[in-house]
């Protein structure tokens, strides 16, 4: 079974679903979600759902659009829902100079300091990168010692070159609904990516893969992306090999 190690079931096109979500799970070749935060209310959103829904877990942290509205009170709470047992994970954090919603110090620093307090929790960490690769590998062999429990750069859509670079620090790579698309070539990328690092996500409810782009996403098309990713490697068995590497990056049972 498949495990999509990045959702948005908290997000408001899909809450009134998760019910419909979760009883699916097993029908639609999913074992686990981990639904992730990207702001203090997020966040809390995905551990009130880890709680009530067997297959679900959740992540907490601060998204880099937000970085200017983080606080120190912020990181207490999320300190407090990482001692729930279904967190599994510190996140969506990162830089994103694509949007530019914070300005790029502030995402810096937020960055770091939640590195800090990810470390402390030992918790990976899931990262969100858009056009800042170099201040990001800058960043991340600077902060090595606060990245002991494992990061991984979530839909990643970056060069092979610059995967190959974050794989020497360690870094885990998910892919979702990008790699059916005609047009974004991800085939040379996830062929560089080493086989104990690579995971599947959908991001849902964006980045929808072919044939349903237009529409919501929703996690049982994570089926759509390993389809995919199984055609360029046919001798190895996608779905295994992932779901492995999900169990292992976040500690799943």
């Amino acid at each position: 079974m498949l495990i999509d190690t990045h959702a948005h079931i908290n997000d408001r096109r899909l809450l009134p679903l998760a019910e419909d979500i979760a009883s699916s799970m097993q029908a639609d070749n999913i074992s686990h979600i981990i639904n992730v935060g990207y702001d203090a209310e997020s966040s809390e959103e995905c551990v009130r759902l880890a709680d009530k829904y067997q297959g679900m877990f959740a992540a907490v942290g601060i998204h880099p659009h937000d970085a200017k509205e983080a606080t120190q009170k912020d990181y207490d709470r999320f300190g407090e829902l990482c001692a729930n047992p279904k967190v599994v994970a510190y996140g969506e954090i990162g830089l994103d100079y694509y949007y530019d919603l914070s300005d790029r110090d502030t995402q810096k620093r937020v960055f770091v300091e939640q590195l800090e307090v990810a470390y402390s929790l030992k918790k990976p960490v899931i990262i969100h990168l858009r056009d800042a690769y170099a201040d990001m590998h800058r960043l991340i062999k600077e902060n090595k010692d606060k990245l002991g429990y494992g990061f991984v750069l979530h839909c990643y859509s970056g060069s092979a070159e610059m995967a190959v670079e974050f794989a020497r620090l360690g870094a885990y790579f998910s892919f979702g609904g990008a790699v059916t698309f005609k047009n974004a070539n991800k085939e040379p990328i996830v062929r560089s990516i080493p086989d104990d690092r690579l995971m599947l996500e959908t991001d849902c409810p964006y980045m929808t893969p072919v044939p349903y782009r237009g529409k919501d996403n929703l996690p049982k098309y994570i089926n759509l992306v390993a389809d995919k990713i199984q055609e360029w490697f046919p001798t190895k068995d996608i779905a295994a090999l992932t779901s492995q590497n999900a169990r292992r990056f976040f500690g799943l049972k």
